[in-house]
C-alpha cells in the first residue's frame, strides 16, 4: 500500500524542495523468506542527497565545537580578579531594551 499526502500537500507537492535536492522513496516486496520469519511484510529505504549528507557533517563538526570559549572566559576572570574589568553601562542598556523588544515581537 503506497503512502501518498503524508504532509497534508495534495499529489506531488509534498516532495518539494527549494535547494534543489530530492530525497528518493523506495519499496520493494518481501521475498519468500521474509514472509516465512515473519519480517515486515514489505521494506522501505530511504536514499537522501549530497546536500543532506553535507548537512549532516557539519552538524556533526558544530556538535564537537565546545560551548564556552574558555581562553575569554579566563581572561575575563583575570581582569575581574585584578580589577581592570570594565563594564560598559550604555551597552548592556542597549542590548536588554533590544532583547525586550525582540520578545514582543
Amino acid at each position: 500500500m503506497a503512502i501518498n499526502n503524508i504532509t497534508g500537500f495534495p499529489g506531488n507537492q509534498s516532495q518539494r524542495a527549494t535547494d534543489g535536492s530530492q530525497v528518493q522513496v523506495a519499496r520493494s516486496e518481501p521475498t519468500a523468506a521474509q514472509q516465512q520469519t515473519g519480517r515486515p511484510s514489505t521494506m522501505d529505504t530511504v536514499s537522501l542527497t549530497d546536500t543532506a549528507a553535507r548537512l549532516r557533517e557539519l552538524e556533526n563538526s558544530l556538535a564537537k565545537l565546545p560551548v564556552v570559549d574558555s581562553q575569554r572566559v579566563e581572561s575575563i576572570q583575570q581582569a575581574i580578579a585584578n580589577g581592570s574589568y570594565e563594564i560598559d553601562s550604555g551597552r548592556v542598556a542597549e542590548k536588554m531594551l533590544r532583547f525586550e523588544r525582540e520578545l514582543q515581537r
